[in-house]
């Protein structure tokens, strides 16, 4: 019997820079991880459509978390999670909005197209490795989702 695949987490952020900093951050805890990044929106929507069986070609590791930039390229934050709920077979991916934006008309957008919590990015990596630590712990260790639809 082969081992189990690690949990996924998909980080969806259009900015290499912030990309590379959260993926470092996450990585800075034990525990195994495969950890995919997504650089805009349309490539998110793919990625997690070929996790689910959705579309023809090659399947990737279904998360058990999206980090998702709420300002991204071709299709944004917004429209991702939209579309994530929409659609039966990723409506249960729980998604945690990772942005640099607190203006409360973004939160609102955010949770009315029922994401699971509202993140904003912290300036220094020390607070942003912390933060990382959590989330990783709650959504991939203690926090329980059907695997399948």
């Amino acid at each position: 019997m082969s081992e189990p695949l690690p949990p996924c987490v998909l980080v969806v952020e259009d900015n290499p820079d912030h990309a590379e900093l959260v993926i470092a951050a996450l990585d800075e805890h034990p525990g195994g991880l495969l950890i995919e990044r997504a650089a805009d929106g349309e490539e998110a929507l793919r990625y997690l459509r070929a996790s689910v069986g959705s579309t023809e070609g090659d399947t990737a590791h279904r998360p058990a978390l999206v980090l998702l930039d709420l300002r991204l390229p071709k299709v944004d934050g917004i429209e991702v999670l939209r579309q994530m709920r929409e659609d039966d077979q990723l409506r249960q991916v729980p998604v945690v909005v990772l942005t640099s934006s607190s203006a409360s008309r973004d939160m609102n957008q955010a949770y009315s197209h029922h994401c699971n919590s509202y993140l904003v990015k912290p300036l220094g990596y020390g607070e942003l490795t912390e933060l990382m630590g959590w989330v990783r712990h709650y959504w991939t260790e203690c926090n329980k989702t059907p695997r399948e639809p």
